[in-house]
């Protein structure tokens, strides 16, 4: 999934990710491999970022669905002990099993 969204960069985009994110190299080594300004580098890395960030913001949604369910009645019965707890100063009462 990455490697496919990676790879639909723009040529200038993913080259400047690559270098930064991949390879490790700061934003000066990049400029000087690539023969671009720093201030260049450094606007296609943030520009490849943001369009990986919409390219698997969806997907990625889809993959975490269910992964974290709300518990209902178990996160509310929880979520009013620690809300009683912190209201009356002291720690909150465990519940009996």
């Amino acid at each position: 999934m990455l490697e496919q969204a990676i790879a639909a960069l723009p040529d200038g985009f993913r080259q400047v990710f690559v270098l930064r994110e991949v390879e490790g190299l700061n934003v000066d080594e990049t400029a000087e491999a690539l023969d671009l300004l720093p201030a260049t580098v450094k606007t296609r890395h943030l520009r490849a970022r943001r369009r990986l960030q919409q390219t698997l913001a969806p997907e990625m949604k889809a993959a975490l669905s269910g992964a974290f369910p709300f518990a209902g009645a178990a996160c509310e019965r929880m979520t009013g002990r620690v809300l009683g707890g912190m209201a009356g100063g002291g720690a909150p009462s465990k519940r009996a099993s």
